[in-house]
C-alpha cells in the first residue's frame, strides 16, 4: 500500500483547512470566545452526524428519528450525574422501582407467551394481549399515586426524583447504551418495514419520546427544565480565584475572566475532540473490514445479498443500534456542555433536518465527509445571522439613510438564517450532489 496523498487526500486536507481558515477569521473579527463556543458545537453535531452517516451511509437506513436518540443520551447526562432528592424518594420512590419491577415481569411474561404458543397465532396474540394489558394496569395502579407524590414534593425546587450523582463523564457512554437499547427496540419492529415507513414509524416514535419527557415531570421535570448540572471541566469561577492561573493570565497579559472563559472552552473542545477521533478511527476499521463492505453490499442490493445467505434485517439492526448509539452519545455530551437538560429545545429542525443536511453536505458514505458536513452546516447555522446584516447592509447601501424601506430590511435580517441555510444546500446539491468528499468506491486509501 503506497503512502503517498492522492488528490482525494488532498482535496479533504485543503477542505478542512478552509473550515479551519473560516473559524480562525470568527476568532479574530468577532471573538475567541465566540469561535471557540461554535468549534465545540460543530464537534458534537460532527459527531451525530457521524452516527447517522453509519445508517444512511453504510447500510441505507432513512432514520428520521434523530433528535429521539439525542433526547435519550441527554437524559442519561441528567439521570447519571444529578444528585437523588432524598425526599421526593421517600415519597414515592419505592412506588416507582415496584411499577416498573411490574412492567418488566408482565414484559418476560408476554415475549415467553409469544415464544411458547408460536403455531397458534390467535391465541398467542389475546395472551400477549391479556398479559400486557393487566401488566399495565397494575402497574398504573402502583404508579400513579407515587408519581403524583413525588411531584407535588417542593415543585419549584425539586419535584422529580433526581440522579445517581456520578461523575458526568460517565453519562456519556450510558447515553450511547440507552440510545442502543431503545434503538433495538425500535429495530426489531420497525426495520422490516420499507425505507419511507421506516423514515415515518422513526420520526414518530421520536416524537413520543420528546412528549413523554415534556409530561413526565417525576423523571425530567418536565417543561421546568433540569439545572446545575456537574461539568467534567472547572468552573470560571474557580480558575478566578486561583493563584496558579491568575500568574498564568499575568504573565500572557491577558484578562483573568476572559482567560477563563477560554480554558473552559478549550477543555471542551479536548474532550470532543477526543470522543471524536475514536469513534472517527473505529468507524474507519469498521468501513474498510469485511463487515463494512458487507454493509455496503447490502445497501446496494438487498435481493443479491439474502440470496447470498446474508442476513438482511440482522444487519441493518446492528448498524441501526450502533448509529444511534453514537447520537446518544452526542446527545449526553451537549447537555453536558449546556448544563442543563430541557426537553423543549429538541425539535426535527436542529436535531433531524440539520443534521441529515451535514451528511448530504459532507457526503454520505464518508466518515470524513460527515464530519466536515458537521462543521460546515453548523458554522453557517451560527453565522448566518452575521451573513445576513452583512448582506443586507449591502444591499441597502444605495437607500439613504432613515429609509422606511433600508429599516425594515435591517430589522428583517435575523430572519434570513433558514434562507441563508436553504441557498447553502442548493449550491451544494448543484455542484457537488455526492457531496464535498463522496464516497470511495473499491478503494481502502
Amino acid at each position: 500500500m503506497k503512502l503517498s496523498i492522492t488528490s482525494s487526500s488532498r482535496k479533504t486536507i485543503l477542505l478542512f483547512a478552509l473550515m479551519l481558515a473560516a473559524l480562525t477569521l470568527v476568532g479574530v473579527f468577532q471573538s475567541w470566545n465566540l469561535m471557540l463556543a461554535i468549534l465545540n458545537l460543530c464537534l458534537i453535531s460532527a459527531i451525530m452526524a457521524l452516527g447517522v452517516n453509519l445508517q444512511w451511509g453504510y447500510a441505507g437506513l432513512f432514520n428520521a428519528g434523530i433528535m429521539g436518540f439525542a433526547a435519550l443520551g441527554g437524559l442519561a447526562a441528567m439521570l447519571v450525574s444529578k444528585a437523588p432528592i432524598s425526599g421526593a424518594w421517600q415519597a414515592g420512590g419505592f412506588g416507582i422501582l415496584l411499577g416498573v419491577i411490574i412492567w418488566i415481569i408482565s414484559g418476560i411474561l408476554a415475549y415467553i407467551i409469544w415464544v411458547r404458543f408460536e403455531g397458534r397465532v390467535r391465541r398467542r396474540y389475546w395472551y400477549v394481549i391479556i398479559i400486557a394489558g393487566l401488566g399495565y394496569i397494575l402497574a398504573r395502579f402502583v404508579l400513579d399515586p407515587a408519581i403524583l407524590r413525588i411531584e407535588t414534593f417542593e415543585p419549584a425546587s425539586s419535584g422529580y426524583l433526581g440522579g445517581a450523582g456520578l461523575p458526568v463523564l460517565l453519562s456519556w457512554g450510558v447515553g450511547g447504551i440507552l440510545a442502543g437499547c431503545v434503538a433495538f427496540i425500535i429495530g426489531k419492529i420497525t426495520l422490516g418495514l420499507r425505507s419511507d415507513y421506516l423514515a415515518i414509524a422513526t420520526l414518530g416514535i421520536s416524537e413520543i419520546v420528546i412528549f413523554m419527557f415534556k409530561n413526565e415531570d417525576w423523571l425530567t421535570r418536565g417543561v421546568k427544565n433540569v439545572t446545575g448540572i456537574p461539568r467534567p471541566v472547572p468552573y470560571e469561577i474557580d480558575l478566578q480565584s486561583t493563584i496558579w492561573f491568575q500568574d498564568i493570565t499575568d504573565s500572557i497579559g491577558l484578562n483573568v475572566i476572559q482567560a477563563s472563559s477560554l480554558f473552559v472552552k478549550l477543555c471542551y473542545t479536548s474532550l470532543f475532540l477526543g470522543v471524536l477521533l475514536i469513534l472517527l478511527w473505529l468507524c474507519e476499521r469498521a468501513l474498510n473490514s469485511p463487515w463494512g463492505r458487507m454493509m455496503r453490499a447490502i445497501r446496494d442490493n438487498e435481493t443479491a445479498a439474502s440470496a447470498m445467505g446474508k442476513n438482511v434485517t440482522s444487519r441493518h439492526l446492528q448498524i441501526f443500534v450502533i448509529g444511534s448509539a453514537i447520537v446518544g452519545i452526542a446527545g449526553a455530551m451537549l447537555v453536558t456542555l449546556d448544563g442543563q437538560f430541557n426537553p423543549s429545545i429538541y425539535h426535527p429542525l436542529r436535531f433531524t433536518f440539520l443534521i441529515w443536511v451535514m451528511v448530504v453536505v459532507g457526503g454520505s458514505g464518508n466518515n470524513f465527509g460527515a464530519i466536515l458536513g458537521g462543521f460546515i452546516v453548523w458554522f453557517f447555522w451560527i453565522e448566518a445571522e452575521t451573513i445576513g446584516n452583512m448582506l443586507v447592509y449591502i444591499i441597502t447601501l444605495p437607500l439613504s439613510e432613515g429609509s422606511a424601506l433600508k429599516e425594515h430590511f435591517l430589522s428583517t435580517a435575523p430572519q434570513l438564517r433558514l434562507l441563508i441555510m436553504g441557498l447553502v444546500l442548493l449550491l451544494f446539491l448543484r455542484f457537488s450532489p455526492r457531496g464535498l468528499i463522496p464516497e470511495r468506491i473499491g478503494n481502502k486509501a
